[in-house]
C-alpha cells in the first residue's frame, strides 16, 4: 500500500461520471483522513454534488474507485459491495445531511422516532433506552424534550435540519456527507446551525465531506478545500491557504465574490 494511504479513512481514485457525453465530474482523486473535514466548493454546475453522490454511493460513477476503511481496518471497495452492505454502511457508519431536511427525515413520524429508527438499525430494541437516547440527542441539537413526540412537519426549517443532524449522528458514524447543509435557511439560523455542526464534528472526531457554494461555510467548517469547475478539481489545499492566497484565477474570482455562485 502506498504509505500516504495507510491512515486514510476514504480513498477516492480517478472518479468520473458522465451523463451521456456530458461530464459531471472528471478524474477526481483524494484521500480523506479520520477527523478531517473536506469542503468541496464551486459554482452551480461545477460537479460538486455529482462528486458527492458518487463518493457516497448514491450515484454509480462511470469510472474510478472509492474505498472505505471498514471497522475491521480493511478497505472495502464500495462498488464491489452488495447493495445490502452499502445500505447498512449508510444506516450505521455513515451519515448524509441533505440540503432539504425533508429528504432526510420521515415527516409523518415523531422527532423521537426519526432518531430512534437509526438506533434500531444498529440493533437497539429496548424502547426506554431508545427514547432516552433520542431525548439526549434532541437536547444536543437544541430541540427541547417536550417536542420529542411532535412530527417534523410542525418544525421550522432550522429545527428540521437540526433533527436531521441528530438522526444522522446518533449511531456514532465515522463519516458524514453534507450537501449544502445551510442552504435555504435565514442568515441568523445558518450561523446557529454552523456553530452547532462545528461543535459536534469537533467533539465527536467526525470526518466529513461538505458540499457548499458558500465560502464562509467552507472556512468555518473545513480543514481542507477542493475547488471544482466544469467537473475538474482545479485547486485544493488547506482551507485558509486556498481562501487567503488562491492561485487559480477562478478561485480568485470565487473568493472576491465577483463570480455569482
Amino acid at each position: 500500500m502506498n504509505p500516504e494511504h495507510q491512515n486514510s479513512l476514504l480513498k477516492v481514485s480517478g472518479v468520473s461520471k458522465f451523463y451521456g457525453t456530458r461530464p459531471g465530474c472528471l478524474d477526481v482523486s483524494f484521500d480523506l483522513y479520520p477527523g478531517e473535514v473536506l469542503a468541496i466548493v464551486g459554482e452551480s454546475g461545477s460537479g460538486k454534488t455529482t462528486l458527492l453522490n458518487c463518493i457516497s454511493t448514491r450515484l454509480m460513477p462511470t469510472a474510478g474507485t472509492v474505498e472505505y476503511r471498514m471497522r475491521n481496518g480493511r478497505f472495502g471497495d464500495l462498488y464491489r459491495m452488495s447493495e445490502a452492505e452499502r445500505r447498512m454502511l449508510m444506516r450505521t457508519d455513515w451519515g448524509f445531511v441533505h440540503q432539504n431536511p425533508a429528504d432526510g427525515l420521515r415527516m409523518t413520524v415523531s422527532a423521537g422516532a426519526n432518531v430512534g429508527e437509526r438506533l434500531m438499525a444498529v440493533g437497539n430494541r429496548h424502547y426506554g433506552d431508545i427514547r432516552q437516547t433520542a431525548t439526549k440527542w434532541l437536547d444536543r441539537v437544541e430541540i427541547s424534550e417536550d417536542r420529542i413526540d411532535d412530527q417534523p412537519r410542525a418544525f421550522s426549517g432550522g429545527m428540521r435540519q437540526r433533527l436531521q443532524i441528530a438522526r444522522n449522528l446518533v449511531t456514532g458514524p465515522r463519516l458524514v456527507f453534507m450537501d449544502e447543509p445551510t442552504g435555504g435557511l435565514d442568515v441568523s439560523v445558518q450561523a446557529r446551525l454552523l456553530d452547532l455542526v462545528r461543535g459536534l464534528v469537533n467533539d465527536l472526531g467526525l470526518a466529513a465531506i461538505v458540499v457548499t457554494h458558500d465560502l464562509a461555510v467552507a472556512r468555518l467548517l473545513s480543514h481542507r478545500i477542493m475547488v471544482m469547475k466544469d467537473g475538474h478539481v482545479i485547486e485544493q489545499g488547506l482551507t485558509d491557504r486556498v481562501l487567503d492566497d488562491p492561485r487559480e484565477p477562478y478561485t480568485q474570482l470565487l473568493v472576491s465574490s465577483i463570480l455569482q455562485v
